[in-house]
C-alpha cells in the first residue's frame, strides 16, 4: 500500500523519475538546458551563450564568460531593466513577481525575480522531498495525508507597474497548484494567508485551529513556536497535540533549528520528525531526504547550476565580500568539510549569482550540504573565523547541559582596549546566570574552534553575555517591521544593524 495517494501533474511526475546519474553530468545537463532557454535574451547574447553550448567543456567557458555577481552588481547593470517592465533580459518574457528580501544582511529590501519557470521548479523540488517521507522510518501514514500549516508572508503582494513584490513565501502560497489546494491540504486558506497584518494573521490562525487537522507545519521556528503557544493559552491546552493528534512533521528552514527544539518540545505532546530545507528567495536548493540526515541534498537536476567559491581571503575581503574573480568549483570539484560561498545560475535569470550564505560538504557520495553562515555573518576580528555554525553548536551544547531554551542570540565584534572582545546577546526566560553562561559559551567555542582558542589567547581579548528575555528580540523585529513571514533575527550584527539594536536597548532600559 503506497504511502500516500494524489495523482499529480504530468510535469511533476515525469520530474519525480528522472533517471538517476553522477553529480557532474546532471549538473551540465542543467547548465546546457538554462544556456539554451536564455541564449536570445540580452543577457546570453552579451556573454555568449550560444558558443557555451557549443564548447566541449561549457562549464569552464560559462565560467569564463560571465562574471560572478552580488546582488548589488546584477541588479545595477540587468535587473532593474527586468523591474522596468523590459522583456528578455537576463531570462525569456516579461518578470512578473519579485521578492522582496533584505536577508539577514542589509535594511534596504533586494528585488529577487521570480518567475513561472522557477515557482514550477521550487514545486517539483517540494515534491522530492515529500516523496523522501516514504524512505523514512516508523512515519505515521495517517499523518501525510492531513492539513500543511504553512506559516508564511502575506499573499496580498505590492503592485508595481508591470509586476507584483512581496515575500517569497507569499508568491508561492499565491501559486499553490491548484490541485493541492482542491485537496483541502493547505492552511490557512487563501483568505487568511492574504492578511498583511501578521498580528492579526496569527489571530485568525488561532481561531482556526479547531476546525483543522494538522499533520504538517511549515515556516520559521521563532513565528510558528509563537503561534503553537498562543494556540494552546487560548484553549486551555496541555500541549498543541491536543489540539492537532496527527501533527508529525515541521519543514523547516533558513535559520538553523537547534537553538530552538527546546522551547518547541516543551508544546509538544510527543516527538515529531523535522526535516530541514534550503529555500532561498532565488531557489529551493536543497532538502534533507534521509531521516536523521546529518545535511541536506542539493537539488542538483532541477534547473539550478551550483558553483562554490572557497570562503577565504583569496576570495572574499575582511567584511565578507567577494572579489571580481573569484575561484569557483563545481560539485564534483570540491572537498568535504571546507566552507564555500554559494553561485548559483537558475531559471529566474540569476546568473553565477552569489546568494549570501556559506556551506559545507558533508557526505561526497549523496551531494549533501549544510548551511554554515553568511559571508557577511562570520566574525573574524582577529583571524578567530567564526561561524554561525559554531555559535549555533555551541549555543546548543551550553542549553543541553544547562537544561534551559536559549531561541535566540546575536553577537557583535566590539574593540576592547587596544584589542576587540565578542558581544554576545542571549534571550532565554529560564533563570540563568550570567557568568555561568558566559564561561560555558568560551569553553564550547574554544572545543569547536581552533582558531577561536587561539586567538582568545592573543588579541580577541573576552566575551561579554547580557541575558535578554525573548520578548525584547520579538519587539526589536516588530519596531523593524520585520515581524512574521520570513523574517529572522540576524545572529551577527555589524553596521547600522548593530548600532540600531544597541540603541533599540537603551530605549528598552530607559522606558
Amino acid at each position: 500500500m503506497p504511502l500516500f495517494e494524489i495523482k499529480l501533474p504530468k510535469y511533476i511526475a515525469r520530474a519525480l523519475h528522472l533517471p538517476i546519474s553522477n553529480p557532474q553530468s546532471q549538473q551540465i545537463k542543467v547548465l546546457k538546458k538554462l544556456l539554451k532557454k536564455a541564449r536570445f535574451t540580452e543577457f546570453g547574447q552579451r556573454y555568449r551563450f550560444d558558443d557555451v553550448l557549443m564548447s566541449n567543456n561549457p562549464g569552464k567557458m560559462f565560467q569564463d564568460n560571465v562574471p560572478a555577481f552580488d546582488y548589488n552588481k546584477i541588479y545595477d547593470a540587468w535587473w532593474h531593466k527586468a523591474k522596468d517592465g523590459i522583456p528578455d533580459v537576463c531570462w525569456p518574457g516579461v518578470i512578473k513577481y519579485f521578492a522582496l528580501s533584505s536577508g539577514t544582511s542589509d535594511a534596504t529590501s533586494k528585488f529577487i525575480p521570480i518567475t513561472k519557470d522557477l515557482i514550477r521548479s521550487n514545486t517539483v523540488t517540494s515534491f522530492n522531498q515529500l516523496v523522501s517521507l516514504t524512505k523514512y522510518d516508523h512515519i505515521p501514514r495517517s499523518s501525510v495525508g492531513k492539513g500543511w500549516l504553512i506559516l508564511g508572508g502575506s499573499t496580498q503582494l505590492q503592485k508595481g507597474p508591470t509586476y507584483f513584490a512581496g515575500d517569497l513565501s507569499g508568491i508561492q502560497q499565491r501559486n499553490i497548484p491548484f490541485w493541492f489546494q482542491g485537496l483541502g491540504l493547505y492552511k490557512p486558506g487563501k483568505k487568511i494567508a492574504k492578511v498583511k497584518d501578521w498580528a492579526t494573521k496569527l489571530e485568525e490562525v488561532v481561531n482556526n485551529a479547531p476546525n483543522w487537522d494538522i499533520g504538517f507545519i511549515v515556516g520559521v521556528p521563532a513565528w510558528l513556536q509563537l503561534c503553537m503557544e498562543k494556540i494552546i493559552e487560548k484553549y486551555e491546552l496541555k500541549n498543541i497535540h491536543e489540539m492537532w493528534p496527527n501533527l508529525a512533521f515541521y519543514v523547516h528552514g533558513g535559520v538553523a533549528m537547534e537553538p530552538y527544539k527546546k522551547g518547541f518540545e516543551k508544546l509538544l505532546g510527543k516527538p515529531i520528525t523535522y526535516i530541514e530545507t534550503y529555500l532561498a528567495s532565488e531557489g529551493f536548493l536543497a532538502y534533507q531526504n534521509r531521516q536523521d540526515a546529518a545535511g541536506m541534498h542539493l537539488a542538483l537536476n532541477n534547473n539550478v547550476f551550483f558553483e562554490f567559491v572557497p570562503f577565504d581571503h583569496n576570495n572574499f575581503d575582511a567584511e565578507g565580500n567577494m572579489v571580481d574573480e573569484p575561484e569557483a568549483f563545481m560539485i564534483h570539484e570540491i572537498e568535504e568539510d571546507k566552507d564555500y560561498a554559494i553561485l548559483i545560475s537558475t531559471n529566474a535569470g540569476a546568473w553565477r549569482y552569489s546568494i549570501g550564505d556559506t556551506v559545507k560538504l558533508v557526505d561526497r557520495e549523496r551531494s549533501e550540504i549544510i548551511i554554515t553562515g553568511r559571508t557577511k555573518h562570520f566574525l573574524s576580528l582577529v583571524g578567530e573565523h567564526l561561524s554561525v555554525d559554531n555559535m549555533n553548536k555551541a549555543i546548543e551544547m551550553v542549553s543541553d547541559e544547562l537544561n534551559i531554551s536559549i531561541p535566540e542570540f546575536t553577537v557583535a565584534g566590539v574593540p576592547y582596549g587596544n584589542f576587540f572582545a565578542h558581544q554576545w546577546y542571549v534571550a532565554t526566560d529560564d533563570k540563568v546566570d550570567a557568568g555561568d553562561l558566559k564561561t560555558r559559551i568560551d569553553d564550547k567555542l574554544k572545543e569547536l574552534n581552533d582558531d577561536y582558542i587561539v586567538e582568545r589567547r592573543h588579541a580577541l581579548k573576552d566575551i561579554m553575555v547580557e541575558v535578554l528575555p525573548e520578548s525584547t528580540f520579538m519587539a526589536f523585529m516588530k519596531a523593524k517591521g520585520k515581524i512574521g513571514g520570513q523574517h529572522k533575527f540576524p545572529r551577527v550584527l555589524k553596521g547600522k544593524m548593530l548600532e540600531e539594536w544597541q540603541n533599540f536597548l537603551k530605549g528598552e532600559k530607559t522606558a
